[in-house]
Order: C-alpha cells, then sequence, then structure tokens
C-alpha cells in the first residue's frame, strides 16, 4: 500500500465503466450484499473489512478438529432477500430449506413420554395451515389455544404501516388480547424471543407484528425453517469471497477504516492505515457505534440517534458428547432455560460422538457467567430434555458470547434506525440495524445492503440490475 491518495481501483476484468466507483466498508452481510449489487451494476467497487474474514457476526473459527460457528442461525422461507444472497453466492444447496415447516417443542417440566409437542403446518390457506397443530399442541390448554387463535387474527390485522405499532411493547399487547402467562412462554416467546432477541415485554410490537405476520400468516410456507448444513465460514466467507472476486471487487481484509471526508468535487476519501482511496460513494455497512464514529458533520440531522439504539446478546453453549445422544436435528423447549438445542455434529466436521450447540437469545443473565457456572447449570438441564446424554461423556464444553449480537428491539426503536440515505451525496448506510422493517436478522443485514445499493446506484446513474430485485417481487 501506498501513503497516497487514488482511486479505488476495480478486479482485474471488471466490467465497470470508467470513473465510477464505490468503496463499501464492512464485510458483513450487509456490506458483501451491497458490494454485489453495485458490482453487478457496472461500479468499480473496493470492499474493506477490518477483520481477517467476511461475514460480521455469522462467522465460524476452528477449535481443535472442529469448525465451529459462533452461533447458530436460522432462516426462514419468507426471508427472500437472504434466499437471493444465497443463490447469488453459489450457497443455495448447502443451507436447504425445510419442506414443511416442524418444530419439535419439549417441556422439561412434563413427566418423560408426554413431553413432547410439534408446531408444523399443513398444506392448506392461512390460517388453517397451522390449525391442527394449534389443536393437538400439549403444551397449551383447550381455552388457551383458542385464545392464542384470537389473538393471531388481531395481529393479522394490524396495519405494519402505523407507526404506534412501534410505541407498544409486545407483551402488554398480548395480554390485552388474553394470552396467558403460559402462552407466551409456550408460543409466542418460543418464537419471538429466537427471532427478536428479546422476550414479549421488552420487544416492540411493530417488529413483533411484522414478525408473526410475515412468518406465520402471510403464506403456509413462510416459517419453513433453513439453516447452513456447514460451517457459516463456507458460505459467508469462502463463498462470498469468490462471488466477489468473480463480481470484480477488490476485497480487503484487515482494512480498517480511520476517517472519511468529502472532497470538493463531490469524491469521497477513504482512509486506512498506508492508503486513501478516492472513490465516487461510500456504503457504509458497520455496527451503529462504529458508523457513528465515522460519519461526517452533517450526514444525519441527529446522529446522536444512533448511539441511543441498544444491543442485545446471545450466548452459544457448545456440547461435545462422546456418543450420539439426539436423533432430531434441533428441537425447542419449555420449562428449562435451555431455548434451542440444535445437532452441529457433521456441519463441524466431528467424526464421532456427537456435538450439540445450545442457543440462547435474550442472554443478559447469563451472557458474562464463567464457562464453570454456565456448565453447572445446563448440562444438568440438557440431561433432563435428552435422555441420552444421562450416560454420555461430555468430551468438550465451550461457550461463544456475542455481547452485541443485535439491536435492542424495545418500544421506540423504529424512529432511531436511519435509512439508508444520508443528508450528504455519495454517503449511505446499510447493516442490520437500519430501517429495513426487520429485527436484526440475516434477512434484514441482505435488505438493508440492497437498499444502499439501490440508493447508490440512482446517484451514479448507473441501472438497477432486474436480477437483483427479483426478491422483493417474490416476497
Amino acid at each position: 500500500m501506498s501513503d497516497g491518495s487514488r482511486p479505488a481501483p476495480a478486479h482485474a476484468g471488471s466490467p465497470a465503466a470508467p470513473g465510477r466507483s464505490a468503496v463499501v466498508v464492512g464485510g458483513g452481510l450487509a456490506g458483501v450484499t451491497a458490494a454485489l449489487a453495485l458490482a453487478d451494476a457496472g461500479v468499480h467497487v473496493t470492499l474493506l473489512e477490518g477483520r481477517p474474514r467476511l461475514g460480521g457476526l455469522a462467522f465460524s473459527f476452528r477449535r481443535g478438529d472442529l469448525t465451529v460457528d459462533n452461533g447458530q442461525h436460522v432462516y426462514l422461507r419468507c426471508c427472500t432477500a437472504y434466499r437471493w444472497f444465497l443463490e447469488r453466492i453459489g450457497g443455495t444447496a448447502l443451507a436447504p430449506l425445510q419442506d414443511r415447516l416442524d418444530v419439535p417443542v419439549v417441556d422439561a417440566a412434563k413427566p418423560e413420554g408426554r413431553r413432547l409437542g410439534r408446531l408444523r403446518r399443513d398444506p392448506l390457506p392461512v390460517p388453517l395451515h397451522l390449525g391442527r397443530s394449534l389443536a393437538a399442541y400439549p403444551h397449551l390448554s383447550l381455552a388457551e389455544r383458542a385464545a392464542v387463535g384470537r389473538a393471531a387474527l388481531a395481529l393479522k390485522g394490524l396495519d405494519l404501516a402505523d407507526p404506534a405499532l412501534d410505541t407498544q411493547d409486545f407483551g402488554s399487547w398480548l395480554a390485552a388480547h388474553g394470552q396467558s402467562a403460559r402462552a407466551v412462554e409456550a408460543l409466542w416467546d418460543l418464537v419471538g424471543v429466537a427471532t427478536l432477541n428479546a422476550v414479549a415485554g421488552d420487544a416492540s410490537l411493530g417488529l413483533a407484528a411484522m414478525v408473526f405476520k410475515t412468518g406465520l400468516l402471510s403464506d403456509p410456507g413462510a416459517a419453513d425453517i433453513g439453516w447452513a448444513r456447514v460451517p457459516l465460514g463456507e458460505l459467508h466467507d469462502r463463498l462470498a469471497r469468490k462471488a466477489l472476486d468473480s463480481a470484480g471487487v477488490r476485497t480487503e481484509v484487515r482494512a480498517r477504516v480511520t476517517s472519511l471526508s468529502r472532497n470538493g468535487d463531490g469524491s469521497w476519501n477513504v482512509r486506512v492505515p498506508g492508503e486513501t482511496l478516492r472513490t465516487d460513494a461510500v456504503v457504509l455497512a458497520v455496527p451503529q457505534r462504529e458508523a457513528h464514529g465515522l460519519l461526517p458533520p452533517g450526514a444525519l440531522d441527529a446522529p446522536e440517534r444512533l448511539l441511543r439504539i441498544g444491543t442485545a446478546p446471545i450466548l452459544n453453549l457448545h456440547v461435545v458428547y462422546d456418543r450420539t445422544v439426539l436423533a432430531r436435528p434441533f428441537f425447542a423447549a419449555l420449562g428449562t432455560p435451555v431455548q434451542w438445542v440444535f445437532d452441529r455434529t457433521d456441519a463441524s466436521g466431528l467424526r464421532a460422538g456427537q456435538y450439540l450447540a445450545v442457543s440462547q437469545s435474550a442472554a443478559r443473565d447469563d451472557i458474562d457467567a464463567p464457562v464453570a457456572v454456565l456448565r453447572e447449570r445446563y448440562l444438568p438441564e440438557l440431561e433432563r430434555l435428552i435422555p441420552g446424554t444421562r450416560r454420555a461423556v461430555v468430551e468438550d464444553f465451550f461457550v461463544t458470547r456475542e455481547r452485541t449480537a443485535t439491536f435492542a428491539p424495545v418500544p421506540g426503536v423504529g424512529r432511531l434506525r436511519p435509512g439508508a440515505r444520508t443528508r450528504v451525496p455519495g454517503l449511505y448506510l446499510a447493516g442490520a440495524w437500519t430501517a429495513t422493517g426487520w429485527p436484526a436478522t440475516m434477512e434484514s443485514a441482505v435488505r438493508s445492503g440492497v437498499g444502499a445499493a439501490d440508493a447508490a446506484l440512482s446517484a451514479l446513474g448507473r441501472p438497477r440490475p432486474r436480477h437483483l430485485f427479483e426478491f422483493e417481487e417474490a416476497a
């Protein structure tokens, strides 16, 4: 690298037209999406990522012979943008969807043999697709099931465009619509905690309504679950880099941006140690606090709002047993601190025994607990839930912590989330925390990258690549 200022170059063989360039700051899903979208439209793109890898907070690492995901990530059939992303990088077959929604739910408080219930759909129109499952759901009483049905119909009638929804909390709304504490635990929070990273009482009604209306009340197959059968790094780093290279994007890791500034001619300077890149447009695809630190004066009307977007943690517990203890690929749990358990044996490369990942969202009480305390607390719970573990030897137990895994979806957060465009021409924002209408998910990240790229392409006078926006039509 040199100390002088120079244009952000294109990768060899780039189809981009001269004089149109962009720098994307951040190599998470939002940044990779924005870079691909811009390059597909013929823009010279440089992607800068401070970490030694791409993928943001959906990544993998090595631990001995295992390849470990930092946390369990899933998506739904209604996540049309993330599905587009998987197709764009050639990863669709590596993260398949269920043929039909089917979630085993185990209640540890019930006698063994009577603990299993299922949430699954039938090939029927909404809302009949969940009718039989709800009617037979053993973790709620008959009266609670009827009340859930009435609340679901009321939820379906909410207008997601109504800003008043963001001022209310979901828990109060559920209570006002006859939902018992048991119904909240066994159904609403079962889904909501995993998707919102907050319990109902701490979540914006607007975001909760969006999740349930889109995932459960829009299309019969909308909530079918997909997850990676390979390490996340295979998708979000290796395949993403391959796609970026093929698109002509120059990708630099270990390249932390220190400042942005606008030149008198409207171009931008993007500074990293040892180099200054000059470019026509910048997409800032980093977490909100980092974005706040890089924003030039006047970029947002109230930049301090970014600092008021709180964060929420996610904790993952990783347990390797000396034998197979669980026959199903995953399950959700009630009557226990354990939330969701996934079998990661094949994906991790483990050749003997079984590796389970326990995903704990909204984990403020446990996020800083010592590993020994977590081991003492959770291994007995897994023995309660999974009989096979009682005869097994724990060969490894370790923890991954994401203290700022998502933005906190509290009431009022909607007015704090900025859109893709800033007040300064040529500067755009991306990230799951921006105003996508979605909670902090992989879907939100990809949508934000598309939105930022769309805004930049409009300003650069480049046409919208039709294939990029096909997911909007699918939605």
